[in-house]
């Protein structure tokens, strides 16, 4: 059986499998005795790839079969600063599980998306998960905040684009509409705050928000990288979810 290495970042580790990327997300994200029952995200991360940090030497000799022939569902190489010793090159396919256990792919992109000015939320994931509210495109985000000239940065960052609406445009008076975000006057008078201050990029909104947040709230995308480069997972468009990925969508936006 084939061993697939996984970077987890809902908790951070590095994790080598053998069960192919949909049945490892159904497992991690339901069928884990050691994690709650929640969404899970991961990355695809390539088998050759070699390093002294993690006991790469280890994976064949611990990542073998069960007696009775059943794959070994996980064998943990690490949970501590994973995401910055894994190599931007070695990173494939993103997965998103919902907490049912479904499993939507997303590819890298090759190319970025033009991103018009105007206020953005952002999730951090990993290896941190404040939730900020920033004048900055993700580019310039993701610059940000691993410039290791600031006194906080991180050497990696992953992190996702949520949708404000209206909020937007116009923080003071843009209607919510079906925003899902726990108080709404905090979160305008954060953007408003932005807004005063040309100069001030980001804000937190949130120091310790959830690690599960909704999928269908997700705009533009998936950012993950380091002060020299990132990439770039596309969340497809609703249509595509609705058709291409129907249940993958009903799970999420249950």
């Amino acid at each position: 059986m084939a061993v697939h290495l996984y970077l987890s970042t809902i908790p951070e580790a590095l994790i080598a499998s053998m069960l192919t990327p949909m049945d490892f997300g159904a497992y991690y994200a339901v069928g884990m005795e050691k994690k709650s029952r929640g969404q899970a995200q991961y990355f695809n991360v390539d088998r050759g790839f070699s390093s002294d940090y993690f006991p790469m030497g280890e994976i064949d000799s611990r990542c073998v079969p069960h007696p009775n022939g059943e794959p070994k569902h996980s064998v943990y190489l690490s949970v501590y600063r994973v995401l910055e010793h894994i190599p931007l090159t070695a990173l494939g396919s993103l997965y998103i599980a919902t907490r049912d256990g479904r499993v939507l792919e997303i590819p890298p992109s090759m190319a970025l998306p033009s991103f018009p000015k105007g206020f953005r939320l952002y999730q951090e994931i990993c290896p941190v998960a404040p939730r900020v509210v920033s004048s900055l495109d993700p580019r310039e985000f993701c610059a940000f905040m691993t410039d290791s000239k600031r006194s906080i940065h991180v050497p990696k960052i992953l992190f996702a684009e949520l949708s404000l609406g209206e909020l937007a445009e116009n923080p003071e008076t843009g209607s919510v509409r079906d925003l899902p975000y726990a108080n709404i006057e905090h979160l305008r008078s954060c953007i408003t705050e932005l807004k005063k201050d040309p100069h001030k990029g980001t804000k937190t909104v949130d120091r310790m928000a959830p690690s599960d947040f909704p999928y269908r709230m997700v705009q533009n995308g998936f950012f993950v990288g380091d002060a020299k480069s990132m990439l770039y997972y596309p969340m497809p468009t609703e249509r595509e979810l609705q058709t291409t990925h129907y249940v993958w969508w009903r799970s999420a936006s249950g």
